[in-house]
């Protein structure tokens, strides 16, 4: 009776062994996935970014997407904040342009290399095909990515250039520029890239505004727009925008100058205008804020243009006048990385260092 008894209990300390190593894998492994995938935050109302928000991307789910600066991305999905990082699949922190494909995968530029969701998992982008470089033509689908650096442009690249991703493949296109020595990357895309209505392709680089229509490129630099001064009447491109009327905005930063830059040009595809300069905007025009460093650029559902400056707070352009808001009007800093219309057609305003604004009429209020 007792070897009996023994075997007993035998059995059912391994039963429970077994149940217990079972249900501490499950544990394991749905923590495991949950971390691979997102971290999360039931608070909708704020970002926990510190640093500024940089990219947004509203996709064809309702999902809405906010790339930061150097902490990642993060996705508003169903009431929930859900956090992205190098941990959880981006190839880098810092995300400079959100886009979706039509297969609605969404894609992720970030300061190096790129990341893509398709509705699962986040994962790092590796495969590139370097074999038709001069192999440019255009679709309606196409995605267009920096290079793979930082800046510049690394061996397998071998000069400026894009990626395009034609829905199934990752090919990396040149310009054609030779740059000269210490211009290595003078060259590198430094804007989301723009589908103008005519069907050109632009890319804004800090040195180039360089277009392609399928057949040709029209390129422009200091050269040939005539600033050949010093950085402060020099390009230093740091976003670009096609109004509802075709207009193409360019908006420069300082290119390292302390004193400020070109500001904003206007290219109505005829001929280029120094927009800041003719509203005597430039620093040394005006005793207030100026709008010499410009990082973001947007048209609201009124036509209105507005730009977003470095430490000039935001600019409002009605087609006559231009009125500037600043912290006294509800803006956090004095920084603003982009400005993006949403499918409701509100101009959302995200920056440094905290959070994404809306105006709503009156004055800037927090909406993320």
């Amino acid at each position: 009776m007792k070897v009996k008894s023994d075997r007993q209990n035998l059995f059912v300390l391994g039963w429970t062994v077994l149940i217990i190593v079972i249900n501490s894998c499950n544990s394991q492994s749905q923590s495991t996935k949950e971390n691979q995938i997102v971290h999360s935050q039931i608070d909708t109302t704020r970002l926990k970014y510190t640093k500024g928000v940089r990219s947004i991307l509203e996709d064809s789910k309702g999902n809405i997407w906010f790339g930061s600066h150097n902490e990642g991305v993060c996705m508003l999905k169903n009431g929930r904040l859900h956090y992205f990082t190098t941990q959880n699949g981006l190839s880098d922190n810092q995300v400079r342009s959100i886009y979706e494909d039509k297969n609605g995968i969404i894609w992720f530029e970030c300061g190096i290399g790129l990341s893509r969701y398709d509705g699962q998992k986040m994962t790092v982008y590796n495969e590139r095909k370097y074999d038709s470089k001069n192999g440019w033509k255009l679709t309606d689908n196409d995605l267009w990515f920096k290079g793979d650096e930082t800046a510049g442009y690394n061996k397998l690249e071998g000069g400026p250039g894009v990626y395009q991703y034609d829905g199934k493949n990752l090919y990396y296109r040149t310009f054609p520029i030779k740059p000269k020595l210490g211009e290595e990357n003078a060259y590198s895309v430094s804007t989301p890239f723009v589908r103008s209505k005519n069907g050109t392709v632009w890319f804004g680089t800090y040195n180039a505004l360089i277009g392609h229509d399928g057949k040709q490129f029209k390129i422009y630099t200091d050269d040939s727009l005539g600033l050949n001064g010093p950085p402060t009447e020099s390009l230093h491109i740091r976003c670009i925008m096609e109004d509802s009327k075709g207009n193409l905005w360019i908006g420069n930063n300082s290119g390292g100058s302390p004193i400020g830059g070109i500001g904003v040009l206007k290219y109505d595809g005829k001929k280029f205008i120094h927009f800041t300069k003719q509203h005597q905007l430039r620093k040394e025009d005006t005793k207030g804020n100026s709008l010499d460093r410009v990082f973001s650029i947007g048209e609201d559902s009124l036509g209105n243009i507005w730009f977003g400056t470095v430490a000039s707070g935001v600019w409002r352009y009605d087609g006559h006048t231009m009125k500037n808001f600043t912290q006294k009007d509800g803006l956090d800093g004095d920084f603003t990385w982009i400005i993006y219309k949403s499918k409701a057609g509100e101009l959302w305003f995200g920056g440094g260092p905290n959070g994404v604004y809306r105006f709503n009429g009156k004055a800037f209020e927090r909406k993320y």
